[in-house]
Parts: C-alpha cells; structure tokens; sequence
C-alpha cells in the first residue's frame, strides 16, 4: 500500500495539484488536511475521476477540515469523540479494507496554537494543548494494532524537526509543553514511521512558510506533518519520502506531501 498524509490547504483551489500528485506517485490512499470545504461542496466527482472511489471526509467553510481517499473500500470509524467538545473537523477515521487485510487509519489536523505559548492568555493555544492531551487519553483507552495515524499535527518534536532548536523553542509548534505532549502521545502505543527512515540527529522538515522569498535557500522548516504506526506493521514498512519538490509547484501548499509505502500481509 502507498499512503500520502499531505496539507493541501484548501482542496478546491488546489485539486489540479491533487492530480499532479496523483500521476506523479499513483498512491492508494491520500489523507488530506485543511480541505476547507463544507461536505455538501466537497469536489467528489473531481475526486474519483482521480481513482479514489471510496471517501470519507468531514469538513466546514473556509477552516479545518480532513478527507481520507482510497481505491480500497473504507468502513468509517464511528462514535470518535467531539474534541475539546467543539465540531471543528479535525478528525477522520476509517478502516481501509484491502485484499491483504484491513488496516485503521486516523486522519489528523491538530490546532496550530495561535502565536503566544502561554495557555493563559491565549485560548488558541490553550485549545491546542487540551486536544492532545484528550487525544491521548482516547488512544490509551483503545487496543491498538494494525493502527496507522497520519496528519498535520503542528508540532516539530525533535530537535532536528526545526531549522533552529534554540531559536524556536519559544516558538509555538516547538516548545517543551507541546513537544512533551506530543511525545507522550506517540508513547501510546506508535512508532514514529518518518523517523525510522531518516535518524532523530538529520534534519527533516515537511512545511516552509511563505513568507520565505527562497524557501529551497534559507531552508528555515519545519517537521509538522507526521506518520505513526503500531509496532506490528514496522516490519512491513518499505520506504518513506518527502515530496520536496511540491513546495515548488504552482500555487502550492506551505506544507509538502509525505509517502509511505508498507504492505498488509503477514
């Protein structure tokens, strides 16, 4: 299976670039974030004239929202909480049924935080926090195998997920109480697939903003986009990339597609 977890802020604007990715890495399922269309409007023909006959997708005007598509049928996970008791659209989940199995697939957009770190004055933050610490009281709750968890989490963990550990460390997306957060989410039971190919001391970033003139020259990422898996499947996990090369495509997104390619099989 080839999986694709990729920002695409705003699928709509940016359907073309969908297909562009489509032809270029033929993938089986696309977990999308920041779709930004409410459901009645979701561009479902569009979407399926791309191979993916199976959707399922949640999602408002101009904010959020998340989209799983796939060329295997899907059975939606149901009863997910309404996180941070607000119905803003950042979370999907379905099991993927394939020929070798099944597989559960979580789709993720985290809170970006606002830009003050401090959860007593800012409410955006304060919001980001109390998310992932829900989300991780739900997973440790749950029996987890066969679990995939992708998205936009908005927090660079490791020191080597940003350009500059030291200067983003007051940074919103890098500071210790998301960090610890995350990790101890991560801690619930997965295994960080991105890094397993690429190790904590190299540098890997999924999203440059546009405000850099030359983002390929200053370089000044981040590693916000993420892939987590259960134990049991690392040993089927055969590759991982970061498509570059989409953050010079026409019109593109601030964040970059991230492959990963695993099998099913025992």
């Amino acid at each position: 299976m080839r999986l694709v977890t990729w920002n695409i802020n705003s699928l709509r604007l940016r359907l073309p670039l969908l297909e562009k990715l489509v032809q270029h890495l033929a993938p089986d399922v696309v977990c999308l974030q920041e779709t930004k269309v409410p459901d009645p409007l979701f561009p479902e023909d569009g979407v399926k004239a791309l191979g993916f006959e199976h959707l399922h997708y949640r999602g408002m005007k101009g904010y959020n929202g998340v989209a799983i598509l796939s060329r295997h049928p899907l059975r939606p996970v149901t009863q997910t909480p309404i996180w941070y008791g607000k119905e803003d659209c950042r979370h999907v989940a379905a099991t993927v049924c394939t020929p070798e199995g099944e597989v559960e697939l979580h789709d993720f957009y985290i809170p970006a935080g606002g830009d003050e770190p401090d959860p007593e004055t800012n409410p955006k933050f304060a919001h980001k926090l109390a998310f992932v610490e829900e989300v991780t009281e739900w997973f440790q709750s749950r029996p987890l195998n066969r679990t995939v968890l992708v998205g936009d989490f908005n927090i660079a963990p490791l020191e080597h997920d940003v350009w500059s550990h030291k200067q983003l460390l007051k940074i919103v997306s890098h500071t210790p109480p998301e960090t610890e957060r995350l990790n101890r989410w991560l801690q619930t039971g997965f295994v960080d697939a991105m890094r397993h190919f690429i190790p904590p001391e190299e540098k890997l970033y999924t999203w440059w903003s546009y405000r850099n003139r030359d983002w390929k020259k200053s370089n000044r990422g981040r590693r916000l986009d993420h892939v987590w898996m259960t134990p049991d499947l690392l040993p089927n996990l055969h590759g991982m990339t970061v498509v570059r090369e989409a953050r010079d495509w026409e019109g593109p997104s601030d964040h970059v597609p991230v492959v990963v390619d695993f099998s099913l099989s025992d």
